[in-house]
């Protein structure tokens, strides 16, 4: 189990994105990480992903390399991530598509993505994913909660009102100020619950 202590230290990320709708979130979230001097992040974005990408924030995947220390192609099963030696503190998948999950889930380990959550999960590492997706299925929920046994944290894209956000952006900073508290790091990306209204 993953305990979210607020530290200043030097952390290696595997930021991983998806097929699934919002990349919006990995991308804000890509940035926030690489403003940090703290922290070092290495990327890797599913062929759906990059087409999300394109389609939902009129980007190339390549704008996103000067962001990361090193890019990894998810088809590359060779690639330092498919192994624990490469000692990252934290995997994240934002967003993350059912089918990764399931797969993930299931031990399926047939991309660079699939394999190196595999990898956190077996070396008891951190393993943050943020799923977008509704309705769930009972497939969907029986999934997650497979993996929250196994100790990965589950972050779905359900922003909170109580701040009233006015923006997308807002709504967007919400899961990435959550995301960085499960992993321990310090921010201010959304409003925080006072205890009233």
């Amino acid at each position: 189990m993953f305990i979210s202590v607020y530290v200043c230290m030097d952390m290696k990320v595997l930021l991983a994105m998806t097929g699934a709708s919002g990349v919006i979130y990995g991308v804000r979230l890509l940035k926030e990480l690489s403003e940090r001097e703290d922290i070092t992040v290495d990327l890797v974005i599913s062929d759906s992903g990059k087409e999300l990408l394109k389609g939902e924030l009129d980007i190339e995947p390549s704008v996103l390399d000067s962001y990361a220390r090193k890019t990894y192609e998810s088809r590359d099963l060779g690639a330092p991530p498919s192994s624990g030696s490469s000692l990252y503190e934290f995997m994240l998948i934002v967003p993350c598509s059912m089918s990764t999950l399931s797969q993930v889930a299931a031990g399926t380990a047939d991309n660079l993505i699939t394999r190196a959550a595999g990898v956190m999960l077996k070396e008891r590492r951190g393993l943050l994913m943020v799923p977008r997706e509704t309705p769930l299925s009972t497939i969907h929920l029986e999934n997650m909660a497979r993996l929250s046994r196994d100790g990965c944290l589950i972050v779905p894209a359900s922003p909170a009102f109580y701040g009233k956000p006015e923006t997308v952006e807002q709504l967007v900073d919400f899961i990435v100020g959550k995301t960085l508290d499960l992993m321990g790091i310090e921010n201010d990306s959304y409003t925080r619950w006072e205890g009233t209204f």
